[in-house]
C-alpha cells in the first residue's frame, strides 16, 4: 500500500485505507449511516414500541439486538422513538445491577423509548464499531445518531433522569448530558478536520488534526483512541501486504513481526494480530521480548481494554511472560 499524498489522492490508496478503517472501526458506524430517508421510511412501517408486547417481539420495548439485527432494531426504530442501547456481558457484575434497572423503566415507559440490549461477548464488531470502552455502557440512538451516552452503573433514580430528558429531548426540549462521568466529546466541531480527511483518506492530516486537539485537551474522550486508530492505519499502509511473508521468512526479527501485527490488526485480523506478538513474547528474551510486548501493549490501547479479544490475549500475555 502506498501512503495517500495530500493533494493527488490515489484511488487504490483510498479503498484500501478505507477497508482498513472499516475492520477496525467495526460494523457500525453512527455518523455515516447511508440512505436515512430508507431507514426513516422503514421505521414508519415497521410496529410502533409496546410495553405490553413480549420482550424480543416486534414492537417490544425490550429488545435483544445482534450484529444482524442492530440496523433494524436500532438504527430504524430510532426514526420513531429514542433507543438506549445497554451494552452488556454476562461476567460483568455492575451490569447485573443496571440492566434490570433499564429494563424496568423501559417496561414503564409506555413505549416512549425502546431499550436495545447488546451483549459485547457475542457481538464484538458492534461494541468495537460503536467505541465501547467499559461496561456497562449505555448509549442513546435518535435519528440514527448517537446523542447521549454513559458508562458504569448508576442508581435508578439517575437513569430514571437520564431516560426521562432523552424523552423529553426528543420531543422538542434539550438533549440529555447524561450522569456524572457520562462520555463528552462526541459532538466537538474540532474532529470534523479529521473526520473529513479520514473521509478522503488523507491519514496524515487526519493524525494532524487528532494530535492537534490533544495538545490544548490531553483528555479528549475521542481524540485520543482516534489518533491510536489513525496511526495504527498508517502502520499496516506502510507495512502492507508483504510484511506477513517478511515476517514469517524472519521469525527472529521483532521489527518484522510488530510490522505484521500491524497490517494484521489494520485490516481486522485482531486474534491474529494478538496471536503473532504473543509468539514473539513466548520466543524471545531481554530487550526483544520487552519490545514485543510493549507493542503488543500499544495494540491493546487502540482495541479498547474491554474487548473481549484483549481480555483474552492479556491472560495469554501473562502466561507467555510467567
Amino acid at each position: 500500500m502506498q501512503p495517500t499524498r495530500p493533494g493527488r489522492p490515489d484511488p487504490r490508496a483510498q479503498a484500501q485505507q478505507a477497508q482498513l478503517a472499516a475492520s477496525l472501526a467495526g460494523a457500525v458506524d453512527l455518523a455515516a449511516v447511508k440512505a436515512r430517508s430508507e431507514a426513516a421510511a422503514r421505521a414508519q412501517a415497521a410496529p410502533p414500541p409496546s410495553a405490553a408486547a413480549p420482550a424480543g417481539a416486534p414492537g417490544a420495548a425490550v429488545v435483544d439486538v445482534t450484529e444482524a439485527t442492530f440496523q433494524t432494531e436500532v438504527l430504524d426504530r430510532s426514526f420513531q422513538v429514542p433507543v438506549v442501547l445497554d451494552l452488556w456481558a454476562e461476567w460483568c457484575g455492575p451490569c447485573k445491577q443496571l440492566s434490570p434497572v433499564l429494563e424496568r423503566l423501559a417496561g414503564e415507559s409506555g413505549g416512549s423509548w425502546v431499550l436495545a440490549k447488546v451483549d459485547v461477548d457475542a457481538n464484538p464488531a458492534l461494541a468495537q464499531g460503536l467505541r465501547v470502552q467499559g461496561i456497562p455502557a449505555v448509549k442513546a440512538v435518535w435519528q440514527g445518531q448517537l446523542v447521549a451516552e454513559f458508562t458504569g452503573a448508576i442508581p435508578e433514580e439517575q437513569a430514571r433522569q437520564f431516560v426521562t430528558e432523552l424523552v423529553r429531548a426528543t420531543t422538542g426540549g434539550a438533549l440529555p448530558d447524561g450522569p456524572e462521568g457520562a462520555d463528552e466529546g462526541l459532538d466537538d466541531p474540532r474532529l470534523d478536520a479529521a473526520e473529513a480527511a479520514l473521509e478522503r483518506g488523507d491519514l496524515e492530516a487526519a493524525e494532524a488534526a487528532y494530535a492537534a486537539i490533544l495538545e490544548t485537551e490531553p483528555d479528549h474522550p475521542v481524540a485520543g483512541l482516534a489518533l491510536r486508530q489513525v496511526q495504527l492505519f498508517r502502520r499496516a499502509d506502510a507495512a502492507g501486504p508483504d510484511a506477513l511473508a517478511r515476517a514469517d521468512a524472519a521469525p527472529d526479527d521483532v521489527e518484522a513481526q510488530t510490522r505484521a501485527a500491524d497490517f494484521l490488526l489494520g485490516t481486522g485480523d485482531v486474534e491474529g494480530a494478538f496471536t503473532r506478538l504473543v509468539d514473539v513474547v513466548r520466543r524471545t528474551a531481554g530487550e526483544d521480548r520487552d519490545r514485543a510486548r510493549q507493542h503488543l501493549v500499544g495494540l491493546f490501547d487502540v482495541v479498547g481494554a474491554e474487548d473481549p479479544r484483549v481480555v483474552a490475549a492479556r491472560r495469554q500475555l501473562m502466561a507467555a511472560l510467567y
